[in-house]
């Protein structure tokens, strides 16, 4: 095999996990698990990649399978739980469900990691990207079922616990660490918070 070959089959299976995520996006949006939506996805795919001279992906080259399959169960669990929550908001006719535009601060520095999470937050019912600061690192989102602050950082941890699950599932060792990190990090600050008095009190 040629030096050029194998530098293009090493390409390949490289986007390889790519292109099987387009594949996959593109029957969630159409809703179909069918043969006819997995190869309609597959040109779609090698269009997108192939027509448009876009830079390849960087990927991290680490797919953990078990923690992919935990976050396609989560995944497909947050779609009917969702339904159902809006489906209840929009038929209790007693209040509005409220809704809000929050910020969401994402922890890894990764634009393939910020896409799947975006992607991941917009197919749960119930929430809606509507913004992205690439630079900051930050996704925007129209959520429903918001009325206060503490509904809002509820919000924000949900969409956190995507960036994780997709994170461990292939995220490189460098990013899975910095997540491990921020998380460890966070629960002491939360846990620190917990155990300081406030508001003048003394704790009991």
């Amino acid at each position: 095999m040629s030096p050029s070959r194998r530098s293009q089959m090493s390409l390949f299976l490289h986007q390889l996990p790519f292109l099987v995520w387009l594949i996959a996006l593109w029957m969630l949006l159409w809703g179909q698990f069918t043969w006819l939506a997995f190869l309609t996805g597959l040109v779609a795919a090698i269009f997108v990649t192939r027509v448009f001279r876009l830079p390849p992906v960087e990927l991290s080259g680490r797919v953990n399978f078990w923690y992919g399959l935990i976050f396609v169960v989560t995944f497909l669990g947050a779609v009917v739980r969702g339904s159902l929550i809006v489906a209840l908001q929009v038929l209790d006719f007693r209040r509005q469900p409220g809704a809000a535009i929050i910020a969401v601060p994402l922890r890894v520095n990764d634009d393939v990691i910020m896409a799947h999470t975006a992607v991941t937050a917009s197919l749960i019912p119930g929430s809606l990207i509507v913004d992205v600061d690439r630079e900051a690192r930050t996704l925007y989102l129209h959520t429903i079922g918001v009325r206060s602050a503490e509904d809002a950082d509820h919000q924000r941890r949900i969409v956190l616990g995507w960036e994780a699950r997709i994170t461990r599932a292939v995220g490189s060792r460098e990013q899975l660490a910095t997540l491990r990190a921020d998380i460890a990090a966070a629960d002491a600050d939360a846990h620190h918070a917990a155990q300081s008095p406030r508001d003048g009190r003394t704790l009991l």
